[in-house]
């Protein structure tokens, strides 16, 4: 019988799951369907009655997209500690009647910088723009790598030492406004982590946390040259990257995660590819 995954959002049209996981299917010979479901915005409880009919009709696992993170951690019987420090699941199975929660969004970030663009982060100093849900899922895949200096800029500065707090003493890592970037040097890597490219913004950094020889990330995906990309290519940046890879990189954990194998990745994320300029 041929295993049913899904992934839910809403809205849920622009997504590449159901091409990415078909693609690995194809590749890993796997028997199973993947669709796209729209979550029900309301009424309160819908959304957790949709997830448990899919699992109860025999759904094997579920990808949880915005805006549903925070309510698909909620629902789950067990989560990992990465979810549960990010407080969101993007990755659901259903086993013996219960639903388990996991995040790869920091994994597959990770691994994209590590893997496939080959840039090592022990030893580095790091600087990520934002401390909401994306740097939550991040932050201890970042720091199981074991970087020199792991920073946190936030407006709020103490929304970012109380994520720092929930991670408890993993490594070299603090928080700072982002006016305080102005006196901090330069990073051989900075991820954006913030909403801003979504609407065409601009995080508020000054151009000289950027190293030349470094890294510039977006998370953000399939926008070209953002603000934020545009800013780190002005101050002489060689290396910038945007999240298709983190994409593709986190869809492999899953299935993974569900499958018991790992797909390639590299065909897939060239095939999703969009030049950045």
């Amino acid at each position: 019988m041929t295993d049913q995954y899904a992934v839910i959002g809403n809205p849920i049209g622009h997504t590449k799951s159901p091409l990415i996981h078909g693609l690995f299917a194809e590749a890993m010979k796997q028997d199973m369907t993947y669709t796209a479901l729209v979550g029900p915005l309301e009424p309160v409880g819908a959304f957790a009655e949709v997830v448990r009919a899919f699992g109860v009709s025999g759904g094997k696992g579920m990808n949880v997209t915005a805006p549903f993170k925070l309510e698909a951690f909620a629902i789950a019987d067990e989560r990992s500690e990465r979810a549960s420090l990010a407080r969101a699941a993007n990755a659901l199975k259903f086993e013996d009647g219960r639903i388990v929660a996991e995040n790869f969004d920091g994994i597959g970030l990770v691994r994209d910088i590590e893997v496939n663009l080959g840039v090592p982060l022990e030893g580095q100093r790091v600087l990520m723009l934002g401390a909401g849900g994306a740097a939550r899922g991040a932050l201890l895949p970042f720091l199981a790598a074991r970087p020199a200096e792991f920073v946190i800029a936030n407006r709020d500065i103490a929304k970012a030492n109380a994520l720092i707090a929930d991670a408890g003493a993993r490594g070299s890592v603090r928080a700072c406004a982002y006016g305080d970037l102005e006196t901090m040097g330069h990073f051989e890597l900075v991820v954006n982590a913030t909403s801003a490219s979504l609407t065409g913004d601009l995080p508020p950094v000054p151009p000289t946390v950027f190293s030349p020889e470094g890294t510039a990330y977006e998370l953000a995906y399939g926008k070209r040259l953002t603000p934020f990309l545009r800013l780190a290519r002005n101050a002489g940046v060689r290396g910038i990257a945007d999240g298709v890879g983190m994409l593709v990189e986190q869809a492999a954990e899953a299935f993974a995660w569900w499958r018991g194998v790992r797909p390639r990745t590299r065909a897939v994320i060239d095939r999703l590819t969009v030049p950045l300029d």
